[in-house]
């Protein structure tokens, strides 16, 4: 198929995301017929919008704060008439829409939700705890339903489901569930919320009054933000706003989507206008995180309800017709930098906790070795700087000397000025025992005793080249650990690890301890950054600092040619911002090549749309085409799956440092050393579009 917007590559569906969005309607107290066409302009907005999923707030029909009047029968009756109404309005409408009424069912009135979806009532959930306290006084009004289940209750002539045990499901889409819960729901020590989501649903929403005072719509974020965290669901919260009667209480229309603790979207707040806020949730996120909780299924078989105490509810979901894909975007944040802290109040924070992660990780190393010297190799590159500026901070915080690191710059065949002048100036600056050797005399000497061809004078600059040089710099230094009674500190880093990037056994991929194990090259230019910005070392210090982050990222280990070109390592294995970006999506949650080709194109398909971290340099700013992104991806599963895992099995000692994953054979990762690439190749190939 053409590369246009037909193609299922192109639409979010395909790649297991919902549109979901919170509604605040225009409302007026017990103004039913005012309501109800609030509710149906919103549910328009959102068919416009192509939205699967409208949750409006509590009660939305009749309004919320109407107290004694949610006792008048003729206010019942109209509400019911209302539901009518807007299932017939739904017939022609894509979203499955959420409400909030008060209905009758025998001799009790339940504050409900109801579940509409193209033409047809679903079913209707019951709130289970009733506040009666501070404003709130529903006890006088309703019956809880907690024990409500097995029951059905007729409603606008038809009789559907009624309880707190529905799960809706869609016919059409897989994973794509939901339950519900109402308010004060989710404040009780036990929200019916987490045990519909041990059912099964992916999704819960949250329709809410919830009138606002100081400080209460930072505790809905918490409540929100913890419920979607431990049920590993998305979490929808859609509260009252204007319009809701200020008799003795005033109201914002607070409306967030948050996902596994990740918030996705929030409405304006006191906006006097009817609201949508939309965003598009990751089913196969979700579903893949409580795959791999095992405390989560462990949860979901030890509560006390058997599998068949929840109904499931299925629907048609018009809104998704897999035999006619679109482009519908993606509204949604994606991080560029996965392993970059982004929380924008929190940044410092966030930078110093990664930094002293490494810290104390290399101190107790240090303390557990008694070592006397901690042996490191300096290129002036990003890697050992890195290094370097962590053992520095180690030793001060030990009352070390700094001449307790033994820095190590060991020229070759390709070492660049630029280089070798930052490996002293920052040894020096560094404060550090600071020593040169050249190792080129002694790489001749190998690769004329191995009959190379470089030795007898042609310019034949194979791996062999290159590896003798990197194996005879980690030989000195595991030679000079021992003469120093230290070890040598690793410098490479996880980015070099996915993509085997480094020279296997007594070259770079070795060392005593791998103190960059677990930081990708996009976290270390970062941190980097925010040792010179928050003034970690003295000022001579920030300025080589800088320059390393200015310097191209090469092994150095080839001649420059002769149009003075250095070896550039990100054109030999692709841009290391994509590289990490597919790194994270692979080991944090296994997604298909093709979803991944699919978030990076909104990632970083135009570079001036989203959020980049702050302080990022506007040079750097990059934006790359479906085309680049698929290249350098099916490169990085060949080098990822397909010869890299033997390295990772044998990896020294090193700290995890991001919650999104590391490599190690001990830990987060660990994979046969003779597997093949060749599935998520064919994944790939054959779900992207032609070129």
């Amino acid at each position: 198929m053409a590369a246009d917007g037909t193609h299922p590559f192109y639409d979010l569906h395909s790649h297991g995301f919902v549109r979901v969005a919170t509604s605040t309607p225009c409302s007026r107290p017990a103004d039913v017929a005012y309501n109800t066409a609030g509710v149906i302009a919103e549910a328009e907005k959102a068919h416009a919008a192509k939205v699967d999923l409208l949750v409006y707030p509590e009660l939305t029909l009749s309004s919320y704060a109407i107290d004694d009047l949610l006792l008048q029968q003729a206010l019942l009756g109209r509400v019911e008439q209302a539901i009518g109404e807007v299932i017939a309005a739904s017939a022609d409408l894509d979203p499955v829409l959420v409400i909030g009424a008060p209905l009758k069912r025998g001799d009790k009135i339940y504050n409900c939700a109801v579940v509409i979806a193209a033409g047809e009532l679903l079913g209707v959930v019951p709130k289970s705890y009733l506040p009666n306290y501070r404003e709130f006084y529903e006890k006088r009004y309703f019956a809880h339903g907690r024990d409500c289940r097995d029951l059905w209750i007729d409603v606008a002539g038809e009789e559907v489901p009624f309880g707190t045990d529905l799960v809706f499901a869609s016919s059409t889409m897989a994973d794509f569930t939901f339950g519900v819960e109402i308010c004060e729901d989710f404040w009780a020590p036990n929200p019916p919320g987490t045990l519909t989501a041990l059912a099964g649903a992916h999704i819960l929403c949250n329709l809410s009054a919830s009138p606002i005072t100081i400080g209460r719509a930072d505790d809905r974020h918490l409540h929100c933000r913890s419920s979607s965290s431990r049920s590993i669901c998305a979490y929808v919260y859609s509260a009252s706003g204007h319009g809701e009667s200020t008799t003795d209480l005033a109201w914002d229309g607070q409306g967030v989507i948050y996902e596994m603790g990740d918030l996705l979207a929030e409405s304006e707040r006191f906006d006097r206008e009817a609201e949508l806020c939309v965003v598009d949730v990751d089913l196969q996120r979700i579903v893949t995180e409580r795959t791999r909780n095992q405390t989560y299924a462990d949860a979901a078989e030890a509560h006390d309800r058997p599998e068949d105490w929840y109904r499931r509810i299925m629907f048609d979901h018009t809104g998704y017709a897999p035999d006619t894909p679109g482009d519908l975007g993606l509204q949604r944040p994606v991080r560029r930098f996965p392993f970059v802290p982004n929380r924008q109040h929190a940044l410092d924070e966030d930078c110093y906790e990664a930094f002293n992660i490494q810290v104390d990780a290399l101190i107790r190393r240090i303390n557990a070795t008694h070592a006397k010297s901690l042996i490191i190799g300096i290129s002036g590159g990003l890697d050992s700087t890195h290094a370097l500026i962590v053992a520095a901070k180690a030793c001060d915080r030990l009352g070390l000397p700094r001449t307790t690191i033994r820095g190590y710059t060991m020229p070759g065949f390709a070492t660049s000025d630029v280089t070798k002048s930052n490996a002293w100036k920052l040894m020096q600056a560094m404060e550090i025992t600071a020593e040169e050797i050249d190792i080129k005399p002694a790489a001749r000497q190998m690769l004329q005793d191995m009959d190379h061809p470089f030795a007898g004078g042609e310019p034949h600059y194979d791996v062999t080249f290159e590896n003798v040089q990197a194996g005879l710099r980690t030989d000195y230094l595991f030679r000079l650990a021992g003469q120093h009674s230290g070890f040598v500190i690793g410098t490479g880093d996880l980015s070099e690890l996915a993509l085997g990037w480094c020279t296997y056994g007594v070259g770079d991929h070795m060392s005593h301890y791998g103190v960059n194990a677990g930081v990708p090259k996009t976290l270390i230019q970062y941190l980097i950054r925010w040792t010179i910005q928050t003034e970690q070392f003295a000022p001579a210090c920030s300025d080589v600092l800088g320059a390393v982050l200015d310097t191209e990222i090469s092994p150095e280990l080839v001649p420059a040619g002769e149009d003075g070109e250095i070896q550039s390592t990100e054109e030999k294995i692709g841009p290391y911002e994509l590289n990490d970006f597919f790194l994270h999506h692979v080991i944090r949650y296994g997604h298909k090549p093709s979803k991944i080709a699919f978030l990076a194109l909104h990632a970083w398909g135009d570079a001036e749309a989203g959020l980049w971290p702050a302080g990022f340099p506007d040079n750097r700013k990059n934006a790359y085409d479906l085309a680049t992104i698929s290249k350098w991806l099916e490169h990085f599963l060949k080098r990822f799956f397909g010869f890299s895992q033997f390295k990772r099995s044998a990896l020294p000692n090193g700290p995890k440092v991001s919650s999104q994953g590391a490599l190690s054979p001990r830990g987060d990762w660990r994979a046969p050393s003779d597997a093949v690439a060749d599935v998520w190749i064919e994944e790939l190939r054959g779900n992207l579009p032609d070129a």
